[in-house]
């Protein structure tokens, strides 16, 4: 029996719902990598380019899709899509080969509100700052989502900012 796997966010968020400035994200969480990771190991992530590019390489342990509307667009050590549909449908075959059960949504703001009408879960840190940045995190209907864990993990020395994380799954 073939299961459909979730659709599952993964983002940091500022209080002003930045996410990125300038292609780049505009605070250093060393606590937020880890759980990134965590969240994400062993699954397939879709990205779009710009995401992938910042980046700077495909993650190990983990399948990346990156979305592009450019053909020649060839992200060495992972899988391109020329289009949403193209890149769920990727996402979902390789699900199947990697037995998860969740496809990842790992940003940027276009992807995000691309994929946020399939979205079945969204794992957010809620970073405490305001600031700057020319990508932005889509609104969330609260009528759509419920917040069912809030967690505020202990900052430390490599946290630039102290945050919360929050899983909300769709009503």
């Amino acid at each position: 029996m073939r299961v459909t796997p979730k659709l599952v966010f993964v983002a940091a968020v500022a209080r002003n719902g930045v996410i990125g400035a300038g292609e780049r994200t505009p605070w250093r969480l060393k606590s937020d990598l880890a759980r990134f990771r965590a969240l994400t190991w062993g699954k397939p992530m879709l990205m779009g380019r710009r995401t992938f590019d910042s980046i700077g390489r495909a993650l190990p342990g983990r399948e990346t899709v990156a979305l592009s509307r450019d053909s020649r667009f060839r992200p060495e050590g992972a899988h391109a899509a020329r289009s949403p549909a193209e890149a769920l449908r990727l996402a979902a075959e390789l699900a199947e080969i990697m037995s998860a059960a969740e496809i990842i949504v790992a940003g940027g703001a276009e992807i995000y509100s691309a994929f946020l009408p399939h979205a079945d879960v969204i794992h957010l840190t809620e970073v405490a700052l305001t600031v700057a940045g020319d990508a932005l995190f889509p609104t969330l209907d609260p009528a759509e989502w419920r917040e069912t864990e809030r967690e505020t993990p202990p900052r430390t020395a490599e946290d630039e900012a102290d945050f919360q994380y929050i899983r909300l799954e769709r009503r």
